[in-house]
């Protein structure tokens, strides 16, 4: 995805692929979803975690970022199956961000 100001990889695990396309979420929609998230149209829950509304407000999506460079698409859940994700799994989700929001992207990548 290219921005006028930025250029971002937008990435997505296998997991959130597979919901993606159970609940018919085009990548295009990701896309817009995430220039709406570095705008700052998305719920920021600390330690680059992000929760952004899709599917016309059907699904919420987690999202770790990396700098604003770098963003996973990593869970999807429906609001009508649950209205948030709780703390423990809130958790989990800053650990995994933790190490690309703190490492340089030489560290992440295998020599």
């Amino acid at each position: 995805m290219t921005d006028t100001n930025t250029t971002a990889r937008i990435f997505k695990t296998a997991w959130f692929a597979k919901a993606t396309k159970k609940a018919r979420i085009r990548d295009e929609e990701l896309c817009a979803a995430l220039r709406q998230v570095m705008q700052g149209q998305a719920d920021d829950l600390g330690g680059g975690v992000f929760k952004k509304r899709l599917n016309d407000n059907r699904h919420r999506s987690i999202i770790i970022a990396k700098g604003g460079k770098y963003w996973i698409y990593t869970y999807l859940f429906a609001k009508k199956d649950r209205s948030n994700i709780d703390t423990g799994e809130l958790t989990e989700f800053k650990k995994l961000a933790a190490p690309m929001v703190v490492r340089p992207m030489k560290q992440l990548t295998p020599n």
